[in-house]
């Protein structure tokens, strides 16, 4: 895990925000999250092609990245926790276990993001 702040990236014109800490020349796909509180990201019964069903969620060879937009909460790293608050950006590695869980009290908004080698409106052939 690689942690940054919103403010720390500054990408050259023509990349992505990204360019520099993950592998990929475009932003090729994501989504948004809105937690409720005490929400644990890809939990056990996750059915997702990253996920072995019991709470484990990792990506073999890609990157996972989470800018969080509002809210607190910690990302859970190999079973570590890290406290996040808006404007932390986290870079999670091919192989480590990730989850992010919502504080109580203030549960956040996030965005998550992956790159690759083409355009999200251009499928691979």
């Amino acid at each position: 895990m690689r942690r940054f702040r919103l403010s720390e990236l500054e990408p050259e014109s023509g990349e992505h925000i990204l360019t520099g800490l993950i592998p990929g020349t475009h932003l090729s796909h994501g989504g948004m999250g809105f937690k409720v509180p005490g929400e644990r990201s890809h939990d056990v019964g996750c059915t997702c092609a990253a996920c072995d069903g019991k709470g484990r969620h990792v990506h073999a060879d890609d990157c996972e990245v989470f800018v969080i937009l509002q809210g607190r909460g910690v990302v859970q790293i190999d079973g570590e926790a890290h406290a996040l608050r808006a404007g932390d950006v986290v870079v999670c590695e091919p192989g480590e276990d990730h989850h992010l869980v919502a504080d109580e009290d203030d549960p956040m908004v996030n965005i998550y993001l992956h790159a690759g080698d083409g355009p999200h409106w251009k499928k691979s052939e």
